[in-house]
């Protein structure tokens, strides 16, 4: 958690100067070498005190925009809140401990995903509703086989 420092200055530069100083020429080449990290960790992994995730999930879905790959982005930011909140993988019996965390992932999920994407997100919920996926299932990147049956890619 940072203490406002993260909106100090030019915070897109600095963004940038991070993940170029670590080897990659975008946010999304930098979270691609990290899937299913949670946007926090990768926050932190780019400065500590003066970076904050929500920064990042700006500059991603920006990209993601400029690439026409929205889509991937809205199932890339699934997999890092199921990471986050259901590190374990889908749970073989879902209690209310564990419906709390999935409703925790898939309600953050929600929240960071462009306004366009809502009601095909109700849709992906519902669907994980009423067909759970098998137990242990750990979606480990945008590109697993169930989230692109989910959220196919329909940008042109």
């Amino acid at each position: 958690m940072t203490d406002g420092r993260a909106w100090q200055g030019n915070w897109k530069a600095r963004l940038y100067e991070r993940v170029r100083e670590r080897g990659y020429d975008s946010l999304t080449a930098f979270a691609d070498a990290r899937p299913a990290v949670p946007l926090a960790v990768l926050a932190e992994e780019l400065g500590k005190d003066d970076v904050a995730g929500v920064q990042l999930l700006g500059g991603l879905l920006a990209e993601a925009e400029q690439r026409k790959q929205v889509t991937r982005f809205v199932r890339d930011v699934l997999v890092r809140m199921l990471s986050q909140s259901v590190p374990n993988g889908w749970p073989a019996v879902v209690d209310d401990a564990t419906r709390f965390q999935i409703g925790k992932a898939l309600g953050s999920w929600s929240a960071y995903i462009p306004d366009a994407y809502q009601e095909r997100a109700d849709q992906v919920m519902a669907s994980l509703r009423t067909t759970p996926p098998p137990p242990g299932w750990r979606p480990l990147g945008p590109d697993d086989a169930l989230l692109l049956t989910l959220l196919p890619d329909n940008e042109a």
